[in-house]
């Protein structure tokens, strides 16, 4: 290979990464050559060891180590409380959160027909397959608000029903340190519906 075609092959690499363009690719390219050669081998050992050793967690399918991730094999979680997200990057933020002590189920996507995408593909059957343990006692279907969400988590709710589960959806509505005056139709009228006890 020449110079400049692994200089190419490089580029073209840093665009898979999610919002990298050909210009932000070529940036870093260089960057990574000219600045930082050292960076540069402990990122592609980084890379390289991640591609070689992190699997799905044999019970909820987030990323793991192990056969088991380490919230799935915490002895100091509810394994009664089921939480449903769609990416991992959803159970990292509800963790973030510190509001949430269950396990939970990735399903790695969401419901989508037009797009070839079913409980198949979702590995709804493994979902089932926990349900059917009767070591769960509430699911939490925490999908995206978006129409594929919202269907995913319709779908699941009678899934969990069929089993005798008890189902329930997060609550949205207005964040914290919002303004009524600038908050969308939507989000009002979900958090008026979904309001509490005060």
């Amino acid at each position: 290979m020449s110079q400049e075609t692994i200089l190419e092959a490089l580029k073209e690499a840093l665009r898979r990464l999610p919002g990298v363009g050909p210009k932000s690719a070529q940036r870093m390219a260089l960057h990574l050559l000219e600045r930082d050669r050292e960076g540069m081998r402990i990122l592609a050992q980084a890379l390289a060891s991640a591609a070689e050793q992190i699997r799905h967690c044999t019970r909820c399918n987030n990323f793991a180590e192990e056969e088991l991730c380490a919230i799935c094999a915490s002895s100091r979680r509810d394994h009664s409380l089921l939480c449903v997200v769609e990416t991992p990057s959803d159970l990292v933020s509800l963790e973030q959160s510190g509001a949430y002590n269950g396990v939970y189920y990735v399903l790695m996507g969401r419901l989508s027909p037009l797009d070839g995408i079913g409980p198949e593909e979702l590995g709804i059957a493994r979902l089932e397959a926990l349900l059917a343990t009767g070591r769960v006692k509430e699911v939490v279907l925490a999908t995206n608000p978006t129409v594929e969400g919202e269907a995913t988590a319709h779908y699941l709710s009678e899934l969990v029903r069929a089993h005798g589960i008890r189902a329930t959806r997060i609550a949205y509505g207005v964040p914290v340190g919002g303004e009524l005056e600038y908050t969308d139709r939507g989000t009002l009228a979900r958090a008026l519906t979904g309001r509490r006890e005060a």
